[in-house]
């Protein structure tokens, strides 16, 4: 696609926290996810980064993906990825562990927790 072809791309405002990684340098850079197509992001952080850079950034539910420095201005940037990626993946809340409950034990109905009621005390 070509630059004005890549604006037309529907892309998802969201504020997530991610770690990049810049080819050449040593080290992880937390940025902030600002918007994310299944093309591309932009980010923003203190990472040193120009265009043309090469990057990968870890984004929740999705993993590491490998991208390029499309334009940084002051402490935004926007990468393009090397593949397309399913954006609404990293929008989705990440799976509970244990037994694959949404929320926390605490903040759920006790009627969900029913194998949990031989360990309560009657009074």
């Amino acid at each position: 696609m070509s630059n004005v072809d890549t604006r037309q791309v529907n892309r998802d405002s969201l504020f997530l926290l991610a770690q990049l990684r810049v080819d050449g340098q040593d080290g992880l850079h937390r940025v902030k996810v600002r918007n994310l197509s299944s093309g591309g992001m932009m980010a923003e952080g203190d990472a040193r980064v120009m265009r043309g850079s090469l990057v990968a950034v870890e984004l929740r539910n999705i993993g590491w993906v490998e991208g390029t420095v499309a334009w940084k201005q002051d402490n935004r940037f926007g990468i393009a990825f090397v593949e397309e990626i399913d954006p609404k993946l990293a929008r989705a809340s990440a799976p509970a562990e244990g037994k694959g409950y949404e929320s926390p034990r605490f903040t759920r109905n006790h009627q969900a927790t029913k194998a949990d009621s031989s360990r309560l005390r009657k009074i």
